[in-house]
């Protein structure tokens, strides 16, 4: 029975639950992430908050009362510098756990324990998927909404101007494009003279007929006006 039974003991001593407890900090401060057990991990983070908590206020107090319970100078540094500059915002929820599966040996649940804020590429992540939730799409509708009406007419002058330039800029391609394409059209199709007449008799047969025929007619004196040439003169 669980009477008077406050947290788990993981199966050891008080001394040695305390020890254990203590390295496990150490490492997770100084690694930022490490690997344990489900079980093991759950009292991690009620052991490790609280100091993250007292370090937020940096005083020589709050440096003794942590280093009772790490016993080590490295982690002390770290967590009042590099770790407070990036939780300390947070009014808690420091770190993460995330669950790995089971432990191939004796099936035991086995999970990844981290801080929260050194992890960039999950938090990112559930912003994105956060996003698309209900929740999200409300924020982000909110958002738009508190927009002043001179940041929407700030919008719409910029859209527009930037419609115009790109018209302005797309007139001249288009008359250049016409004149390369009437250029390439007169240097591939050359009209020399014998084409030219060539084109001319198939364009007007008929003219061309009548004229051959007009000038062999007048090339070609009638009989009679021979015949009165031929007569002599009284």
């Amino acid at each position: 029975m669980r009477h008077g039974r406050t947290h788990n003991h993981l199966g050891r001593t008080t001394t040695h639950r305390k020890a254990m407890l203590a390295n496990m900090a150490t490492s997770l401060i100084l690694n930022k992430r490490i690997a344990t057990t489900l079980a093991k991990a759950k009292e991690l983070k009620k052991y490790i908050e609280p100091m993250i908590t007292k370090a937020k206020v940096d005083s020589t107090h709050n440096r003794r009362t942590v280093f009772s319970s790490l016993k080590h100078k490295e982690p002390i540094k770290e967590l009042f510098s590099t770790v407070i500059e990036k939780v300390g915002d947070r009014p808690g929820g420091y770190t993460r756990i995330l669950k790995t599966g089971h432990r191939l040996g004796d099936n035991a649940d086995m999970c990844i324990i981290e801080l929260v804020d050194f992890n960039d590429s999950y938090t990112t992540q559930k912003e994105v998927a956060k996003a698309k939730t209900r929740r999200g799409r409300a924020k982000k509708a909110s958002d738009t909404a508190t927009l002043t009406p001179s940041d929407v007419n700030t919008a719409t002058e910029m859209t527009e101007t930037v419609t115009s330039a790109e018209v302005i800029e797309e007139t001249p391609t288009m008359e250049t494009h016409a004149e390369v394409i009437e250029e390439i059209a007169v240097e591939e199709t050359p009209m020399t003279e014998e084409r030219a007449e060539v084109a001319a008799e198939e364009v007007h047969p008929i003219v061309a007929e009548d004229h051959s025929t007009t000038t062999e007619e007048e090339s070609t004196p009638s009989t009679e006006e021979s015949e009165k040439t031929d007569e002599p003169q009284a």
